[in-house]
């Protein structure tokens, strides 16, 4: 099929005079935009170009999170999901030489936004045109993601008819980043629909967590032949994992997920080197989603989890930083692992196990604390509340055990455990149990 006119994929540009997250001081700031170009490389690979200088993308899901740790750790670009505080995160990223995607936000089906309504799709166009108009110039910009997952559950293709109508608006007013849609996975529908009424956009965004690793059958089932990037993926998603018998999805520990991570890397997104551009891992901070602990690459403490090891150990050449993250494992909550839909009396004393090692030798210490299963839930990412927590529970912490008392009252909770190394490094666990 023909490619998606000019659909090319998000591909983070990079610093002019400074290499793939180098720091750059004030003598080096550029002044106005980079001119962004897509591209095939000497080698015959799609790439992006910034200022004629070719630019791989090594990124993260960002926003607001920790910038200047991604600088540290050989990331050179980040994405937002939209322009909330942006002048703020661009001046930031330009003078840490970091490329931005930068998000638009764009109403959801799912939210109750009707495209047949044109007079709010207009002023919804409107508004975005201001806010191009305020960001468009700005150095560190790589390009605009114009919403993120229109696609899911959703019922109305026009939305890609203003998805294109937006393109060709921000095309008009900036002749130098190029536009994108992120979508939640790849489908036949999509792509042949898009390829008649969606033409204006530069790249296509693909979205997958566990799924990323069958990306290339996902691409080949599309008919999409061009250049793509992979602008979410990461931990396995929770609805891609055992549950138990009251339906609370298992997450893996932080080494486990850690390990999965390392192996979509190379097997979907570095394994095709002619159309991917590259990737932005999810989340370059902490969120609560299902769990505090399940997307992010953070913990709300700040400390770095076991996959902020495996992004710099592929942003820096194969490469591990100097001082690594924990590793826990062989977790049992009363001697059964969480797959076992552990059930227990109110009030009782527990006993959590775990194995933990350092591979510095680091002397490790322990947080702990019980939070009731969440019940209020986003859709799609949407924001979560934090569930109660009980932090007083614990009797007793040794060495690979935690002896904790159950709530007295009856429901779904979770035992969190962090294994930390006095160096902003935390492995982390839970287990669902219910009291009965």
């Amino acid at each position: 099929m023909k490619i998606l006119s000019r659909i090319y994929v998000i591909i983070l540009v990079a610093l002019l005079s400074c290499g793939p997250g180098g720091n750059k001081n004030s003598e080096n700031m550029i002044e106005g935009p980079r001119k962004v170009e897509m591209k095939r490389n000497e080698a015959g690979n799609y790439r992006l170009f910034v200022d004629g200088e070719e630019f791989y993308v090594e990124g993260a899901g960002l926003e607001f999170g920790n910038q200047q740790a991604l600088a540290a750790h050989g990331g050179n670009s980040f994405r937002t999901w939209r322009t909330d505080n942006a002048q703020a995160v661009l001046d930031e990223a330009e003078s840490l030489g970091l490329m931005v995607l930068m998000g638009i936000e764009v109403g959801r089906e799912r939210h109750g936004y009707d495209y047949d309504d044109l007079a709010w799709v207009n002023k919804q166009q409107e508004e975005i045109r201001q806010q191009v108009l305020e960001l468009k110039d700005h150095p560190a910009l790589l390009g605009w993601g114009i919403g993120n997952e229109l696609n899911l559950r959703y019922t109305n293709k026009k939305v890609w008819d203003a998805v294109n109508d937006i393109s060709v608006m921000i095309h008009e007013i900036d002749g130098n980043h190029p536009t994108t849609t992120m979508l939640a996975g790849i489908w036949k529908e999509e792509i042949d629909y898009m390829s008649e009424h969606c033409t204006d956009l530069d790249f296509v965004s693909v979205q997958l967590y566990n799924e990323v690793i069958n990306l290339p059958q996902r691409l080949d089932e599309s008919g999409y032949t061009g250049p793509y990037m992979v602008t979410e993926w990461g931990a396995r998603g929770h609805w891609e994992v055992p549950k138990t018998e009251w339906e609370a999805p298992i997450e893996q520990t932080s080494s486990e997920r850690a390990v999965g991570v390392k192996e979509r890397y190379e097997k979907a997104i570095l394994a095709d080197q002619e159309n991917c551009l590259g990737s932005y891992v999810f989340l370059w901070a902490q969120k609560q989603e299902r769990t505090p602990t399940w997307y992010g690459l953070f913990t709300e403490n700040g400390e770095e989890m076991n996959t902020v090891d495996v992004m710099h150990y592929f942003w820096n050449d194969n490469n591990y930083p100097d001082n690594r993250v924990p590793e826990i494992g062989d977790v049992r909550l009363e001697g059964k692992q969480a797959t076992e839909s552990v059930k227990v009396a109110p009030g009782k004393n527990l006993e959590m196990t775990y194995v933990a090692t350092d591979p510095d030798g680091d002397t490790l210490n322990i947080r702990f604390e019980v939070l009731r299963e969440a019940t209020v839930l986003g859709d799609g990412g949407d924001k979560e509340p934090r569930p109660e927590s009980f932090n007083d529970l614990m009797l007793k912490a040794e060495d690979g055990l935690v002896v904790f008392k159950a709530p007295e009252e009856s429901g779904p909770y979770r035992a969190f455990l962090y294994v930390l190394d006095g160096n902003n490094h935390a492995a982390t666990v839970n287990i669902p149990f219910f009291v009965e």
